[in-house]
């Protein structure tokens, strides 16, 4: 029997020499591979209580929304600055080379509030460490965080370590 990491095409010196880029499209890509993804992802969530599942753009969008239709759950959505047409709140964060900025709309987390995070990877942890500033900004709580991928080698659980975290496939390196 397959394993989920079996569906994940690994690419060596991608982008650069001595990287091996993990490829989450061909999960995506194979109807098994998939649904072995979202289920991971639905048994993280089992016998959790939170209210609403938020996902960054755009692979947390492709890996939360079914967790959140199949646990009866609404969608949260995580822009770059500019696209979203209500009253937002924003956070920059550092990228390797700059930074970046996302927003959510002002209205989509309620006070009190249970958050789950869904994405497909976690690298450095700066995009996810971002959102959850804006999660409880908007006085909503984080109870788990759950990515397809993890790549231990860049540590970026070490800036999510005060949440619960948890991951379908970790890779040691980067």
């Amino acid at each position: 029997m397959k394993k989920l990491e079996d569906y994940v095409v690994s690419i060596p010196d991608f982008p650069e020499p001595g990287i091996i880029f993990r490829d989450v499209t061909s999960i995506l890509q194979d109807a098994d591979g998939l649904k072995m993804a979202i289920d991971a992802l639905l048994e993280m969530v089992d016998g959790l209580d939170f209210d609403v599942v938020l996902g960054p753009e755009s692979r947390g969008f492709i890996f939360g929304v079914p967790v959140a239709y199949a646990s009866h759950k609404g969608f949260v959505p995580v822009r770059k600055k500019g696209k979203l047409p209500r009253e937002t709140v924003s956070a920059k964060y550092d990228l390797e080379y700059g930074t970046a900025e996302i927003e959510i709309h002002k209205d989509a987390i309620r006070p009190g509030q249970k958050v789950v995070i869904i994405d497909d990877l976690i690298a450095t942890g700066g995009t996810i460490e971002a959102i959850t500033g804006l999660v409880e900004q908007l006085g909503g709580e984080v109870v788990k965080i759950c990515f397809v991928m993890e790549l231990a080698g860049l540590c970026g659980r070490e800036k999510l370590k005060k949440y619960l975290v948890e991951s379908a496939i970790t890779y040691e390196g980067k």
